[in-house]
């Protein structure tokens, strides 16, 4: 029997196994600045004893989608390479971060070609339905399309039915989504650049209230 993402929360609950947080890295650099703000957000839920884990899509085999449309009739895809084990921590995870820096106002190849791989999760059967989903975007610029990369992976967590958290520390509100920046102003009609997202006064803040969020709403659902 199949079931959904809810299911898997209040299973995992009832056995008494920690919250677990798997964040997807759709940079093709590993350890750099969208890998950074996504593992704050995994040492904040850490912190509130979730069980983390960081894939970097970078460093796995996937396959193009092949359009066979086999997934129409059953839950499973003609290829077989790595997306299988990563939608396995997929379906094992009560939360599910995604990660991709900003390239022309969209999320990377790597990143567009994981959730096209993950349509077997959707097309029967809603497997994913019922997690809570959170992402984040890393950019060069200010107001360069990040935005943009954002409802990218916003819709991929509404298609799946996935709960989608929007972080807000306590007090006047400071962004309407996670978009780091290496972008620190102009001088002298010139732009200056941050060494890292660290730098950046919103994004970090914003990163760590997302695990914190994600991994109070787990714990909410799991009542």
């Amino acid at each position: 029997m199949v079931t959904c993402g809810i299911d898997t929360i209040q299973k995992r609950t009832r056995e008494g196994v920690p919250t677990k947080i798997l964040a997807i890295n759709g940079s093709h650099r590993v350890g750099e600045n969208t890998s950074k703000l996504l593992q704050m957000a995994l040492d904040e839920a850490a912190a509130l004893g979730a069980e983390t884990e960081m894939v970097d899509l970078a460093e796995l085999d996937i396959e193009f989608c092949a359009g066979c449309n086999k997934c129409l009739f059953k839950p499973m895809c003609s290829i077989s390479d790595d997306m299988d084990e990563l939608k396995q921590k997929m379906l094992e995870a009560d939360g599910i971060i995604l990660g991709s820096p900003d390239y022309f106002g969209n999320v990377t190849a790597r990143m567009k070609n994981f959730i096209d791989r993950t349509r077997p999760l959707h097309m029967t059967s809603n497997q994913l339905k019922g997690k809570v989903g959170g992402f984040l975007t890393m950019s060069g610029l200010d107001n360069c399309g990040a935005e943009a990369t954002n409802a990218v992976m916003e819709n991929f967590f509404a298609t799946h039915e996935m709960l989608i958290v929007h972080p807000r520390p306590e007090g006047p509100v400071i962004a309407s989504g996670i978009t780091g920046s290496l972008m620190a102003g102009m001088k002298e009609g010139k732009p200056r650049w941050r060494r890292s997202v660290e730098e950046d006064p919103i994004a970090p803040l914003l990163a760590h209230q997302l695990g914190k969020d994600m991994v109070e709403l787990i714990q909410q659902l799991q009542k």
